[in-house]
């Protein structure tokens, strides 16, 4: 398979890639540490020239997969190429080096690219003094490649072709039988293709060799012609745009049915159809460029198809086995049965023979007589020309055996006898008879395996063949698979799609949390870590720059704490969050930050302890048609009926205590026998609350309703709760501040207007009365208290609205919202709630699920709501809990907090154990293959996925559990 460019290539390459001259450099990656891409902008038009160190260079339209982090020499490359004009591409003298000249005059630099031998890219300056090289090495002992030297540019070759006279000089001192082509491709810069091309068309032989198709003397003027028409060659490359060629080989791929089938798989690309492709099937593009592109883009899919005709290959090849098993195993019980026949007729021919034998030996052993001693008798014996004596050729005395050799006593009368003498074993326990015996049964018992063997013959080899052509079907699904399989930017990382739908992204080490925070941290973007060693940098990707939920905030800081110390040690521990722009790379003065360490300004908020559970699941990758199926699958979870809302928040409602009940009360409750909350189901209460800022009560009570006049009517069945909006002017009244008890015995401050002797001498007369409602209403005061400077503006404040009433009020106060209001609401939340998003998150979730008479709050939460980012459409293709009327196209492993993955269908939970990564993966696929509601699909899509992609992401040694796991281990 070709691999790299040769002479005649880069002549056409070159004189193609003039129309990127007067591109600017845009940007610089690199794929690998020999491969780079130097992306290249006029106005509209862009482009992506792609360098292998060695092997070529071409534009390319496929997305390569790039590194994470650049490398040092792409960041050189940055630094001195970005924005320069390419002002030129040449060929260095006729040899395989490229200049690449990027700014003209003194700015100008150097990319010089070499195909030739081990390759190597160097950078330099207007003067060619070297400023990086990819592959630092000394030519000889004088030419150094290094950073500060020279780069030598006369080295290169300045002539295609020598002298004929040189060529024939080598020809002439090579040895007979060595090839044409051999000797002439150091003498030529041609390429050994263009060689072979010319020479065929000229009447030689495909590898002719000196002294045999080759004669020097007669042949010399046709290599001249030939050499003559590879030099024009050359020169119609160098001015005219060459097509491109890609030369296939046919395999043929088996099939179980014995029919026939071939795939094309490219072995060379070429700029010319030459002579001795002409045979072979191949793709025609319109420009060389294209067709090296091509080429070497589709390599990878390539060695895909050839990996499955491989496997089908064995597959059937395993199948050919077996029916050669079964055949050869019926040849040698068909053998066995002819071969114990025929000593067991010998044996009955040889009756008389036998018996003095086995008499014999055993009189031998019967007086005592040693072994060595019996041989001795009996070559004494058979010197004398003893006959029973000369049929005894081996003794196996250990075995109570003895080996006559015994020929057909009738032979020459019957000519049709076909027994031929054998060397036949005989028991000594047994008479001839006996041992003819044994060999009959011997034949016999090979006659029932041959028939057992023929009647299970077909089952069997009907049982490889269905087993075979799964196995193909198996290998050719997976294959589609993979090559279907779309690798997304957030696998190189720790990663999972939180319960809402958000993406968290966590580093493997320093170097991609350092990536994590400069590339992806965008503004709206919530950063999570834990105060352990080796914690990972954790982002939740918010491109809609709405507030993160609790639960996803929660579930980042469970990825956190699993992927550090924490795992291994078992060790119960709570992260932090902060927003992106508390995160910084700049250190104090005098410090230093390492990779992958970052500031942290402002305040962090603490998460709780979190359990160190995680779950390894599969999310399948949805066809667009079947995407509509399963949306809203992972969204902010709020309760939006307000009875149902009410039902879990009045939990906490129903544990008021009223410090302001007296004694009396408490006395005719006991009497009564009533449970203090069925007798306040007869209330109905007022209660006005006024936000206080002071950190520590907001901390403690998440449920503020701030200038809000809730009403909370228990008394039917149902729990009702009415907002009412017309609050009375904070300058207006004098507060007074009593403290209430919450069931969780957590103090919260609300504001009471009224006196606590009217308000028990009120609660006394209406129960005196047996009336079923209590009220406690707000009263306002006559006195105000006022701070330094309020008396002046409220003063103002009355004249300069004084002739506004009631309507005027309302739109003016809707203009200001409109405006302004939202995002100053937004700064003093930021400000003075250091509970931050979580706590305020549960405070709007409670205002949306009450039926809203204030127009401003809706107001306010549709202002933050800004709608799915970009992101959320890529998420929304990927599914835990695939349906059968769903199209599958490929299936991906997730670690992610348990919670997380609790919903999806296959799923196995991971806690710190002993246990090692390689196998738990091994289990968790075991378990999901065994699952009873699995689909063949699904199967399909689950063993295309590898091992090792499984174990990547599970945080350390582990414990596995699932349902009826014990059973799968047994």
């Amino acid at each position: 398979m070709k691999t790299r460019f040769n002479s005649y290539d880069i002549t056409c390459t070159i004189n193609e890639l003039q129309k990127l001259i007067g591109m600017r450099v845009n940007q610089v990656y690199d794929i690998d540490h020999r491969t780079y891409l130097i992306r290249l902008q006029r106005s509209e038009e862009k482009c992506v020239l792609l360098l292998e160190s060695g092997n070529r260079i071409h534009t390319t339209v496929f997305e390569w997969p790039k590194n994470v982090a650049p490398s040092g020499f792409s960041m050189k490359m940055r630094k001195h190429l970005k924005n320069k004009r390419l002002e030129s591409l040449t060929q260095i003298g006729v040899d395989r080096m490229i200049d690449l000249q990027f700014g003209s005059g003194e700015a100008a630099y150097h990319i010089i690219l070499e195909l030739y031998d081990r390759g190597n890219i160097v950078l330099t300056d207007y003067e060619m003094t070297i400023l990086n090289i990819l592959r630092p090495h000394t030519e000889g002992d004088k030419i150094r490649f290094a950073v500060k030297e020279k780069y030598p540019m006369d080295r290169a070759h300045q002539n295609i072709m020598p002298p004929i006279e040189n060529i024939q000089q080598h020809l002439q001192n090579a040895k007979i039988g060595e090839s044409l082509k051999k000797i002439l491709n150091p003498l030529l810069e041609f390429g050994s293709a263009v060689i072979d091309h010319v020479l065929l068309k000229h009447g030689f032989t495909l590898g002719c060799k000196i002294g045999k198709d080759f004669n020097i003397e007669e042949d010399m003027s046709k290599l001249i012609l030939a050499l003559e028409y590879a030099n024009n060659m050359m020169n119609s490359a160098r001015q005219n745009i060459s097509k491109g060629y890609i030369i296939q080989k046919k395999e043929i791929k088996p099939t179980t049915d014995g029919q026939k089938d071939f795939i094309y798989t490219n072995i060379e690309f070429h700029p010319f159809l030459f002579e001795q492709y002409k045979d072979h099937p191949y793709k025609e593009f319109a420009s060389f460029d294209v067709a090296v592109d091509e080429y070497f883009s589709t390599m990878e899919g390539q060695k895909l198809d050839l990996k499955a005709l491989q496997q089908e290959r064995e597959a059937l090849k395993k199948l050919e086995n077996v029916k050669k098993d079964h055949d050869q195993r019926l040849i040698t019980l068909e053998k066995t049965q002819e071969l114990d026949k025929q000593k067991a007729e010998l044996i009955s021919r040889n009756q008389s023979l036998v018996d003095n034998a086995i008499l014999a030996i055993q009189s031998a052993l019967a007086n005592q007589m040693a072994w060595p001693d019996i041989k001795v008798l009996l070559k004494e014996a058979e010197s004398k020309g003893d006959p029973v004596a000369s049929a005894i050729k081996q003794l196996k005395l250990e075995t109570n055996h003895i080996s006559l050799l015994l020929h057909d006593p009738y032979e020459d009368s019957d000519e049709e006898s076909e027994l031929k003498p054998m060397l036949i074993d005989i028991d000594l326990a047994h008479t001839a008879f006996g041992n003819a015996r044994k060999y009959y049964n011997q034949k016999r018992s090979a006659a029932k395996k041959q028939q057992k063997t023929i009647e299970s013959q077909d089952k069997a080899l009907k049982s490889a063949e269905k087993k075979t052509k799964q196995t193909l079907k198996e290998v050719q699904t997976i294959h589609s698979i993979n090559k279907l399989r779309k690798i997304y930017w957030f696998e190189k990382f720790y990663w999972f799609i939180s319960s809402e739908n958000y993406l968290v992204i966590g580093g493997r080490d320093q170097q991609q949390n350092e990536l994590i925070v400069k590339r992806y941290l965008k503004t709206g973007d919530i950063y999570v870590h834990a105060d352990l060693t080796g914690a990972s940098s954790v982002i939740i990707k918010n491109p809609g720059g709405s507030t993160v939920p609790p639960k996803t905030l929660a579930e980042a800081g469970t990825m956190a704490v699993a992927y550090s110390i924490a795992w291994d040690a078992k060790v119960v521990a709570g992260a932090w969050w902060v927003n992106n722009d508390q995160v910084s790379k700049t250190a104090p003065t005098g410090e230093y930050l390492t990779t992958g360490s970052f500031m942290i300004r402002g305040k962090k908020n603490y998460l709780p302890p979190c359990q160190l559970v995680m779950g390894l699941g599969f999310l399948f990758r949805l066809e667009e048609s079947s995407i509509e199926r399963h949306k809203d699958e992972r969204k902010v979870r709020i309760i939006d009926d307000e009875n149902e809302h009410m039902e879990s928040f009045i939990e906490e409602d129903k544990e008021i205590e009223l410090i302001e009940d007296s004694e009396e009360d408490e006395q005719s409750e006991n009497k009564n026998n009533l449970n203090p909350i069925q007798e306040e189901s007869k209330k109905d209460l007022f209660i006005e609350e006024k936000n206080i800022n002071q950190d520590s009560n907001e901390e403690d009570n998440p449920f503020q309703f701030p200038d809000t006049q809730i009403k909370i009517d228990i008394s039917g069945s149902k729990v009702k709760l009415h907002v009412d909006n017309n609050q009375p002017t904070a300058m207006s009244q004098e507060v007074v501040e009593d403290i209430i008890y919450l069931g969780d015995d957590k103090p919260v401050l609300i504001n009471t207007t009224c006196k606590k002797k009217d308000l028990e001498v009120k609660q006394k007369s209406l129960k005196k009365e047996n009336k079923e409602k209590i009220e406690i209403d707000s009263k306002k005061n006559d006195q105000v208290i006022l701070k330094r400077g309020q008396k002046g503006r409220l003063k103002k404040m009355k004249e300069k609205y004084k002739d506004q009433d009631e309507e005027d009020r309302k739109l003016s106060m809707q203009v200001l919202q409109s405006a302004g209001n939202a995002k100053e609401d937004k700064k003093k939340n930021r400000n003075k709630d250091p509970s931050g998003p979580k706590q305020q998150t549960k405070k709007k979730s409670i205002m949306k699920s009450v039926p809203p008479q204030n127009s401003q709050i809706v107001e306010n939460i549709e202002e933050e709501d800004t709608g799915p980012g970009p992101e959320i459409d890529m998420l929304d293709q990927l599914t835990g809990k695939p349906v059968t009327e769903d199209e599958l196209l490929f299936a991906i492993p997730v670690v992610a907090p348990y919670n997380t993955v609790l919903n999806y269908k296959f799923k196995v939970k991971l806690t710190p154990g002993t246990g090692k990564r390689g196998k738990a993966a091994k289990t968790a696929m075991a378990v999901f293959m065994k699952d009873k509601e699995i689909t063949l699909r699904e199967k399909d899509l689950l063993k295309a996925v590898k091992e090792e992609t499984v174990a990547r992401n599970i945080p350390g040694k582990v414990k596995i559990s699932a349902p009826q796991i014990q059973k799968l281990k047994k």
